[in-house]
């Protein structure tokens, strides 16, 4: 079993460094579609050069209103120029920001690899319990060292499939209700049993401790996935 969770997280890890490998080539190219476009971008003060080689070869126009179009065109000049800048930082701000959410993005499919991996390891080796303890008269059951308290009757419901684990039986819905209520599997119901092993599970606080924990085998019945060695009734 080690070797199915080893070789699922190495799964993981060659995934996660392809997904790094995939997000530097996304990043080397949005760096260099940049700095191409940056370069296409004209010169900012390319206008205003042009603008000042005309008022140096119209220098004979002295006429106010020949003055005032000059004047206009040097405006218009120092306004492209300005207008050109904001582009320019407009556009560097929108590449920071797409690299931003592209790292973002990969973080968080690394991230959702290796919690795959890890319930993939789960769901293959079960859960690696140490030491599962009932107590009746704390109406919990110590489970790693953790405390879950439960009711009563979802209390009788391990500890019944605590005793068959221990006897390596696998106990159908009508037999724990018999064993529970005192009557024969014949006079008990399979769905009163499989409505207490569904309460049970949703006693634990979680689904998914729940499935694996208490193992469903088909045409069977239920069963503790808890090594014999590790339980305990108090």
């Amino acid at each position: 079993m080690p070797g199915n969770i080893s070789s699922v997280t190495e799964a993981a890890r060659r995934a996660g460094r392809v997904v790094v490998l995939g997000l530097g080539a996304v990043v080397a190219i949005l760096g260099l579609a940049a700095v191409m476009l940056f370069a296409a971008l004209p010169d900012a003060n390319l206008f205003n050069e042009r603008v000042e080689r005309i008022f140096v070869e119209s220098s004979e126009m002295t006429a106010p209103g020949e003055v005032r179009a000059l004047e206009i065109l040097a405006q218009s000049g120092t306004a492209f120029a300005e207008v050109l800048v904001s582009y320019r930082m407009v556009i560097f701000v929108l590449f920071v920001v797409a690299a931003a959410l592209l790292v973002a993005a990969a973080a968080l499919v690394i991230a959702i690899l290796g919690l795959r991996a890890r319930l993939g390891a789960i769901e293959r080796s079960g859960m690696q319990v140490v030491s599962l303890t009932v107590s009746r008269d704390e109406r919990c059951v110590y489970l790693n060292d953790l405390a879950l308290p439960l009711t009563g009757a979802a209390l009788e419901t391990l500890a019944v499939l605590v005793e068959a684990r221990l006897d390596d039986e696998v106990l159908s819905g009508a037999e724990i209700e018999a064993v529970i209520s005192g009557r024969t599997a014949a006079d008990c119901d399979e769905a009163a049993g499989a409505t207490r092993i569904k309460r049970l599970r949703d006693a634990l606080g979680n689904q998914l401790v729940g499935e694996l924990l208490i193992r469903t085998v088909p045409k069977r019945g239920y069963m503790l996935a808890v090594d014999p060695r590790a339980l305990r009734v108090a």
